[in-house]
């Protein structure tokens, strides 16, 4: 089992597809052994959204793998996964999509020092082709620059 402080599931592609605008915090709705599948780091962002339903969050496409001692009765490793925040929290994600059409993704899955399954998720604006180019030159310089400092 991997302990809470090192859990590391991130959605790699996120910062590279979209321009990331505001960050949230909010618990996940699970059930039956999928929290010890992500104790285990069984578990993937990629591919995955958030959209609303009757004023409520929900994230599709997260996968958590089966847990391996799991009985007839494991979870289904792909479904929708309810996302818990306030009405407040939730009202004001949801103005902010329906006004200028951002979009809601994952970036990253933790776990609580109370051991409580928790997603950062943010509002993203999709970047065009030239806009990825331009983070790709902007990272390959700031690599440059790292390497040169490190050899003085």
């Amino acid at each position: 089992m991997i302990p809470a402080s090192r859990l590391n599931i991130r959605n790699k592609r996120a910062t590279y597809d979209f321009e990331i605008l505001e960050k949230f915090v909010a618990g996940i709705q699970l059930v039956g052994t999928e929290i010890k599948s992500i104790r285990l780091g069984k578990a993937s962002l990629v591919d995955s959204y958030c959209y609303f339903v009757n004023r409520e969050l929900w994230i599709k496409g997260m996968h958590i793998a089966e847990y391996f001692y799991g009985t007839y009765n494991n979870h289904i490793p792909v479904r929708e996964r309810k996302l818990l925040l306030t009405k407040k929290e939730l009202r004001k994600i949801e103005r902010k999509t329906k006004e200028s059409g951002l979009t809601i993704i994952p970036l990253k899955m933790f776990l609580t020092d109370r051991g409580w399954a928790k997603v950062e998720f943010a509002l993203a604006k999709g970047k065009k082709r030239h806009d990825k180019r331009e983070t790709l030159k902007k990272k390959d310089a700031n690599r440059e620059m790292d390497r040169a400092r490190k050899n003085f």
